[in-house]
Formats: C-alpha cells, sequence, structure tokens
C-alpha cells in the first residue's frame, strides 16, 4: 500500500532558540508547530534543520554560521511538540551521538497537560503499539505492535476544567506513544489533534506536550550531561 501525506505545515513565526553550543554539539529549543526535518513536499520545507544550515531565525538572528551549515540532527519531535533538541555539528559527534540514541543510552523527559484527574500520582503505561495503516499517520494501540512503556509522575493537578500537569519518561521510543498512551488511559494530551477525546483537542490552541530534559554522553568528552528547557505551560 503507497501511503502518502498531504500535510501542509503553516507557517511558523516562532524562533529556534540556541540554548547551549560548543564546537562539537548544539542544544536548542524547537517551538511547538515547526517540522524536525523539512518534508518531500516542496511546501514543507521550514524546519529545525533547514534553519539551522540557512541560517535563519536562529535567537532571532540570520547569517550563515559555518558550524550550523554542518548541523545533524539524530533525533526529531513531532511537529506540534516543543522543546530541547540535540544537535551534531560534525560528522563525529553525530555519529557518537546516533549510537546513543539507536543503543538507547539516551534519556528524555517530558512535560504534558492531560485531560482530567490522573488518579494515581506516579505509575508505568505499558502498552504495544502497532502502525494505523487506514489512518495514516495514526497509531495504534495492538497486541501484535511493538512493546512500549512510558512513565508518569503527576506534578499538578488543576481545575476548571480538571486537567492533570504531568512529567513524561518514555522508557522506549515508538511513533507518538506519549499521545497514544496517555489517551489508552483515558487522559488524552491536551490540544492534540490525532489522540483526543470530544473536548480535548479543543482545550488548547497547541499540543500540550514538551520536551523538557534530555542526559547523553557528550560524544567528544564522554562526560554525562543534561540538557533542560523549561515549559511554557
Amino acid at each position: 500500500m503507497h501511503i502518502i501525506d498531504t500535510f501542509i505545515a503553516p507557517a511558523c513565526a516562532d524562533v529556534v532558540n540556541i540554548l547551549y553550543q560548543d564546537a562539537d554539539i548544539l542544544l536548542i529549543s524547537k517551538p511547538s508547530g515547526l517540522l524536525s526535518l523539512s518534508g518531500k513536499n516542496p511546501l514543507n520545507l521550514d524546519s529545525v534543520h533547514y534553519r539551522l544550515v540557512h541560517g535563519r531565525l536562529v535567537n532571532g538572528q540570520s547569517g550563515i554560521s559555518p558550524a550550523l551549515a554542518l548541523a545533524k540532527l539524530p533525533h526529531r519531535l513531532d511537529f506540534g511538540t516543543s522543546g530541547i533538541m540535540l544537535v551534531g555539528l560534525n560528522q563525529h559527534a553525530s555519529v557518537h551521538l546516533n549510537k546513543q540514541f539507536q543503543a538507547g543510552s539516551v534519556q528524555k523527559r517530558y512535560t504534558a497537560m492531560l485531560e482530567g484527574w490522573v488518579s494515581a500520582d506516579e505509575g508505568v503505561i505499558t502498552a504495544p503499539i502497532a502502525k494505523d495503516n487506514s489512518q495514516f499517520p495514526k497509531v495504534k494501540i495492538c497486541d501484535s505492535g511493538k512493546a512500549a512503556s512510558s512513565h508518569f509522575k503527576v506534578l499538578k493537578r488543576l481545575s476548571e476544567p480538571k486537567r492533570s500537569l504531568v512529567q513524561f519518561t518514555p522508557l522506549t521510543g515508538r511513533t507518538h506513544q506519549l499521545r497514544i498512551h496517555s489517551l489508552s488511559i483515558g487522559h488524552p494530551i491536551l490540544g492534540c489533534d490525532l489522540y483526543h477525546s470530544d473536548s480535548s483537542q479543543q482545550l488548547a490552541e497547541r499540543l500540550l506536550l514538551h520536551a523538557s530534559d534530555i542526559y547523553f554522553q557528550h560524544p567528544a568528552t564522554g562526560e554525562p550531561c543534561h540538557g533542560h528547557c523549561a515549559s511554557p505551560f
């Protein structure tokens, strides 16, 4: 079956901010509503990677930096997800970071606002995930899918309407994992267009999912690193 992605990203005026930079790596803050990589459709050219290598809107400034022109993304964030991203600035760094992601040694944490009050203060959502070819690009909970686990911790319960601010630590890295897992326990992430209840999509103007922290090994020094990007909600 040949699946065509017809999604056209609306223009994003928000900037990509640099949080940290050295000779080998870059930590940046991606705004919600921006692709990580440019799509095949020329209308989806704008992306984190495109802006980096072309010197567009990085901390609100223009001009091409020789270091950023070689930038590679060892991981991505979904279009609607905001937050911290790790970038390799040379071949050695990019290869080293790719190996860390492939080995599952990079730990990421997210902040999300969920509909309703999650009853447990902490726990692990375990539900296998498979592609849903009938509703691309969605995924589905399926017994024959790949194993997927997400640890959650409730940070705050809010009222009017009832919401739960949650910290997620994905223990696996499946597509749309946190979004589908949240829906599976009856508490979809607010603003999510793909996995929602009758009301959750309308309770926020954007997907309220933010990559707040990343833990990894520096590709040059081998030192443990922790990058943080405060949540905007």
